[in-house]
């Protein structure tokens, strides 16, 4: 299962990447989890220690000269585009848990198509990650797609957008499938966040007709409380467990709703 999550900055993205992540976890499933979004918080949400010490990956600068062959940060005429990457997962991700995380900081040019020593590094791994390896892989994406090359979008199983109930939210969700059939992801799912009832639930369906739900999550103090005061969502939250339950049968089964 590789399974990439985006939408509208603010939506929740992290929070059900989070969720997916500890679920598949508990399951004793090999979970490879990717912070691909620029503002870095899935290690935090996930409990890892000391999040704020994880060095990106676009950071190791010796590491991705010594497998490009290029210095980072110069306009190498010359570097491997296809460097070695298989070692990297269970050298350099931090674990906690169960979980392998690695966030992969900022990356320049869409589509990761900009000819930098980082951008093949960083999109090598992905495609290993995504092509090669059988662990379970959950991408907590930035809003939009632009993590993803051509290559490696193919090899995502499914492309869950988070959608808020929100005029704005609900425009970006039609704006990234826009963008990810041109990159023939065809599996696009959504799930609904911070649903306060069924009218909240409802109106996002009717907004979106021609898409297919997972399942929502509701809004709950208790998820503010565990962000605010740096708890475990999945520990604070019994109602929210049962919602990623609902949404991972979904997402497994193909049965959406």
């Amino acid at each position: 299962m590789k399974v990439a999550i985006t939408g509208k900055g603010g939506v929740g993205k992290t929070t059900l990447a989070a969720g997916l992540i500890k679920y598949f976890a508990l399951k004793d499933r090999q979970v490879f989890a990717i912070d691909a979004d620029p503002d870095a918080n899935l290690a935090l949400t996930l409990s890892f220690p000391n999040p704020s010490k994880i060095t990106p990956l676009i950071e190791m600068k010796k590491l991705i000269e010594e497998r490009t062959g290029a210095k980072p940060g110069t306009q190498a005429p010359f570097f491997k585009l296809n460097p070695k990457v298989n070692d990297i997962p269970d050298k350099y991700f931090a674990e906690h848990d169960g979980i392998k995380l690695a966030v992969m900081g900022t990356v320049r040019g869409g589509g990761m198509g900009c000819t930098c020593p980082e951008n093949a590094f960083l999109k090598a791994l992905l495609s290993h990650l995504l092509v090669e390896r059988d662990e379970v892989v959950v991408l907590d994406m930035e809003a939009g797609i632009e993590h993803l090359g051509r290559g490696t979008a193919k090899a995502v199983d499914k492309l869950v957008v988070v959608v808020e109930p929100g005029k704005k939210s609900i425009e970006t969700a039609f704006r990234i499938r826009d963008l990810a059939a041109q990159l023939i992801i065809k599996n696009i799912l959504i799930v609904g966040n911070k649903t306060r009832g069924e009218k909240d639930k409802n109106y996002l369906i009717a907004s979106m007709p021609d898409f297919n739900f997972l399942g929502f999550i509701s809004f709950d103090e208790k998820i503010i409380e565990a962000d605010i005061d740096g708890f475990s969502l999945w520990a604070q939250g019994e109602k929210f467990r049962q919602e990623i339950e609902t949404i991972v049968k979904n997402l497994t089964s193909g049965e959406n709703l």
